[in-house]
């Protein structure tokens, strides 16, 4: 960083104008990140290559046309990703010492090409289903959007939602329990939602109610909802497996659009949670930053008292928001019973309520980057399995610390700048 100072000093009774430089900032934390991903890649696809091609299958029998399948040899491409990859990077550094902005092109294409790469290198002798691959990237990433979706709500009105663990098991065993004894999945669906709802009121009544350190209550909630699920689990369920078998939600395939390669399946051969998913998150990012609902809610999560001052009854507000963000976070408790395992088993969400919150930070505390975030998590999850499935050297293990791994980069400051609102895990008091 380097400042200039004034060109000329103001005196008495004088007219000239002083003409200040500005201070210029480089950042240089992207550009060293696409530096030492490229040297990964460098290590790991031309210095540790391996022999023989990948195959991509793009398209199954029954899409709308077909896509030949890409065979690419491992060592050749790798090669050739290494130069693109060190093309991007050098652009990355150009624009941090020129002080220039470059748009949300890079790094998705940097992704993109180490991905393609990473897939060769891993998949060498096999055969990997694209379509798969991303069939399942969505169905792991549903509860982590939806999760994320009431983390952003609940930050964005100034709570901090370190329970979204809570409220996706919650909803998860609520789900299942009501539609087994009810033999109606949509009441399990409602159900679902309205104990997450139970849970979120909690938090809020002791955050913004009694002033309680909102993490605190929030890893409470998350270790309480485990043990009482645990609980019913080994005392109800056990012995009464009924109550443990609901019916799945049905996939409703959307006709002509199922059948488009490689996306078709993924995308439109769905259940109604899938389906409410796509409609949550662009309503939600609609009506945060278009609507006036929006403009208050993110007024009492930057600067309440301002909000105070105009009007807005603050507490109130808070409360109403993370109960619906609790909601928005039961659909996807649901989702894990009725839709993706079709029981309920004991701490089945496996801290992917953690992920979400995660997926917030990375997303920067809006609702559609923190869905490609979320995206992303299930993703390194998706590829964990492929990859498993067709026998590729990669551990699983370092796979499954991948979502962690980038966690720790997002909050580093290494993907961008990540700033929470401003009043999120302030509770507020009227003057």
């Amino acid at each position: 960083m380097t400042t200039q100072q004034p060109t000329a000093a103001p005196t008495a009774g004088s007219a000239e104008v002083v003409e200040l430089e500005r201070a210029v900032v480089k950042h240089w934390k992207a550009p060293v990140s696409y530096a030492v991903v490229t040297l990964v890649a460098l290590i790991l696809m031309v210095l540790l290559g391996r022999d023989g091609s990948a195959t991509l299958r793009l398209a199954s029998n029954g899409d709308l046309f077909q896509i030949p399948d890409a065979v690419l040899p491992a060592r050749p491409t790798g090669i050739v990703i290494v130069v693109l990859l060190a093309a991007l990077t050098a652009l990355s550094f150009w624009a941090a010492a020129t002080v220039r902005r470059i748009g949300a092109w890079l790094p998705i294409a940097f992704g993109l090409i180490f991905v393609i790469g990473f897939l060769t290198w891993a998949g060498a002798g096999s055969l990997i289903p694209i379509a798969g691959l991303l069939f399942a990237t969505v169905g792991l990433s549903v509860p982590l959007i939806l999760g994320a979706m009431g983390g952003v709500l609940s930050e964005r009105a100034g709570v901090v939602n370190i329970a979204i663990e809570a409220q996706l098991l919650g909803g998860a065993f609520t789900g299942a329990v009501v539609a087994s004894a009810t033999g109606s999945t949509m009441v399990g669906v409602l159900a679902a939602m309205v104990a997450s709802v139970l849970v979120s009121m909690v938090l809020a009544v002791f955050a913004i109610r009694y002033f309680v350190e909102q993490v605190i209550v929030g890893v409470v909630l998350n270790v309480l909802v485990t043990g009482l699920t645990n609980f019913f689990y080994s005392s109800v369920l056990t012995d009464n497996p009924a109550l443990n078998s609901p019916d799945r939600l049905p996939k409703i395939p959307i006709p002509l659009l199922e059948s488009i390669p490689l996306i078709g399946p993924a995308l439109f051969k769905q259940s109604v949670i899938v389906y409410a998913m796509y409609i949550i998150v662009p309503l939600i990012a609609w009506g945060l930053f278009k609507t006036t609902w929006g403009l208050r809610l993110r007024a009492i999560g930057e600067h309440p008292m301002a909000a105070d001052t105009v009007g807005i009854k603050v507490n109130k507000l808070r409360f109403w928001n993370v109960s619906l963000a609790g909601a928005v976070a039961g659909l996807g408790g649901a989702y894990f019973t009725l839709d993706s395992n079709g029981s309920f088993t004991r701490e089945m969400t496996a801290g992917l309520g953690y992920i979400a919150l995660a997926a917030v930070i990375f997303g920067q505390w809006h609702p559609i980057k923190a869905t490609l975030a979320a995206l992303l998590f299930g993703f390194a999850s998706a590829l964990q399995q492929t990859l498993g499935a067709i026998g590729s050297p990669v551990p699983s293990e370092f796979m499954l610390m991948l979502p962690y791994v980038i966690t720790l980069l997002a909050v580093a400051g290494f993907i961008g700048q990540s700033r929470a609102p401003a009043a999120s895990g302030k509770p507020y008091v009227k003057q």
